[in-house]
């Protein structure tokens, strides 16, 4: 079986998706991320119990913290992307400053409806404190 596991191409449009998205999300504002989610998005990550299930969850979910994530510089860490006729999952690891240095474990799925993608399941996890 071929290995199909590649190094992400930058100008790959879902890594373009995930780029813009984060880049307002560490600006405090979630929309980016809601607005490439599919209406059945399945969310997780280590503050919520279980998947929150559905754009209208998501947004409550998100409301909460809207204005109160910044962070002045990131970095995707080995993002790879899986193409899988029409889905890719988008895995990377994930490093943020904004005072203090946050490592995080991402995996996303997205699915292809004509020339758009949709995000349709995320999900984080903390990543340990590197080894010295």
């Amino acid at each position: 079986m071929a290995e199909n596991i590649t190094k992400t191409d930058l100008r790959h449009p879902v890594f373009l998706l995930e780029t813009a998205a984060m880049h307002r999300w560490l600006d405090g504002d979630p929309d980016g991320f809601l607005d490439i989610c599919a209406d059945d998005v399945l969310y997780t990550d280590p503050g919520t119990v279980g998947w929150v299930v559905g754009k209208d969850a998501l947004t409550v979910c998100y409301s909460a913290i809207r204005g109160q994530i910044h962070a002045d510089r990131f970095d995707f860490v080995d993002p790879r992307v899986i193409e899988i006729g029409d889905a890719v999952v988008l895995n990377y690891d994930f490093v943020s400053w904004g005072g203090e240095e946050v490592r995080w474990h991402c995996t996303e799925v997205f699915r292809r409806a004509g020339d758009t993608w949709r995000l349709v399941t995320t999900h984080w996890s903390f990543q340990p404190e590197p080894a010295d």
